[in-house]
């Protein structure tokens, strides 16, 4: 056997210390994305009245955020691929941090609104552009755990908004709470000075000319097998993202209206579902390194179908919080698998550009899923709607068996 010597010990550290700053950077992006969304809902009927809004004025910042989120993912994952998953990831947080800044200069409807769909510009191509870089920095054998660290980012940020809002918006006002959106520029600082450009992705691009490299949207649909995978993915993450909003959009109201729930007791409620979705993300991330991504995959949708169809019909408080926590685990959980999973479907010339396109398509698929759920619990009840939503996932475990391949392990392209 031989001995290492210090230069290797040497280099594995470096490398090991790289991989860790970059899923610092990728989790501490997308946690700045959860916290964001959820203050600003906090924060809408104090701005509302402040600035004189009506209820769909307000209601239109998150959707136009939501909307710049959509295109920011498609504009920074094709970047990425051509200059850079650092570069991009920087500019990202940069630009979501200096509009988020100036949401708290804002005088009226016009100039809020145009403030709060630039943010959601660099907000939208974190996601992807993390899940990339970490991929890319980490080992196959670690690869769907650490991209699963990088979706429970969003949860921390949600839940650093849940603790912190109540605390600081009586005390610095919704300006005061745009202004600590700043914050972030300085994250972009450290990106950029700490995380170098993932090995594979300069030895990829040192061996084409600018000119030469393909577009990589182009590549998303390069022969049978990759549409095919495309297709897949575009089904999974809308199943993911119209589930995931459907419910947590509608779930304090269900638990008040169907059970009389108060507030306070519908918050910890969707809290405890909350926390059922951290526990399915981190599981999930596990389970896909050790048992594949798609037997993990196809566990996790069998359990939403069950879960979503069973929970509509619990009656008790004590059955609604086991319920809705393991209800989270199977219904989010999922997200911590996209990372890994779209990594090793296509090659480094396309991988970001396949992570932000791709997802970002099923959220903007997901942001019917409110819109869906509210329709049907209109119509019939909000238990019926519940149980119907369980449906979409069985066209996720079609999606999977027939559309996805099985790539753990593998070296990526």
């Amino acid at each position: 056997m031989t001995a290492a010597t210090p230069a290797t010990d040497t280099r594995a550290s470096a490398k090991q210390g790289y991989a860790g700053r970059a899923l610092i950077a990728s989790v501490l992006g997308y946690a700045m994305d959860g916290f964001d969304l959820l203050i600003l809902g906090f924060m809408l009927p104090v701005i509302a009245a402040d600035l004189h809004l009506s209820s769909a004025q307000a209601g239109s910042l998150v959707t136009w955020t939501l909307i710049g989120a959509v295109a920011g993912g498609l504009i920074f994952g094709v970047l990425s691929d051509y200059f850079g998953r650092v570069r991009m990831l920087t500019w990202t947080i940069l630009i979501f941090a200096v509009f988020t800044g100036l949401c708290a200069l804002a005088q009226g409807y016009t100039d809020l609104l145009a403030y709060r769909t630039i943010a959601g510009i660099g907000l939208g191509g974190e996601f992807g552009i993390g899940m990339t870089l970490v991929a890319e920095a980490w080992p196959a054998s670690q690869r769907a755990r650490v991209s699963s660290y990088v979706g429970l980012g969003w949860q921390l940020g949600v839940l650093a908004a849940a603790l912190l809002t109540p605390l600081l918006l009586p005390v610095i006002g919704w300006r005061g709470m745009f202004a600590l959106g700043l914050l972030p520029a300085v994250v972009s600082f450290f990106v950029r000075r700490r995380v170098e450009e993932p090995a594979l992705f300069t030895e990829r691009v040192a061996r084409s000319t600018f000119a030469a490299r393909k577009l990589p949207l182009k590549l998303l649909v390069a022969d049978g097998r990759t549409t095919r995978a495309s297709i897949g993915v575009v089904i999974l993450c809308s199943v993911q993202n119209f589930g995931y909003y459907g419910l947590m959009i509608w779930l304090p109201s269900y638990l008040s209206k169907t059970f009389g729930y108060s507030l306070t007791r519908s918050g910890v409620w969707t809290a405890v579902t909350v926390l059922g979705m951290a526990a399915g993300i981190w599981l999930f991330g596990v389970a896909a390194d050790r048992f594949g991504r798609k037997p993990t995959f196809l566990f996790y949708q069998a359990g939403a179908v069950v879960m979503v169809f069973v929970y509509a019909h619990l009656t008790t408080p004590s059955a609604l919080l086991i319920g809705g926590a393991a209800m989270g685990v199977f219904v989010n959980g999922m997200i911590g698998g996209y990372g890994a999973l779209i990594s090793e479907l296509y090659p480094t010339e396309a991988r970001a550009t396949a992570q932000n396109v791709l997802f970002n398509i099923g959220r903007a698929v997901g942001g019917f899923g409110p819109v869906a759920v509210g329709a049907l619990a209109a119509r019939y009840s909000f238990g019926a709607a519940l149980a119907l939503l369980a449906s979409i996932y069985l066209l996720d475990i079609f999606a999977t068996l027939f559309l996805i391949a099985e790539r753990r392990g593998a070296e990526l392209e």
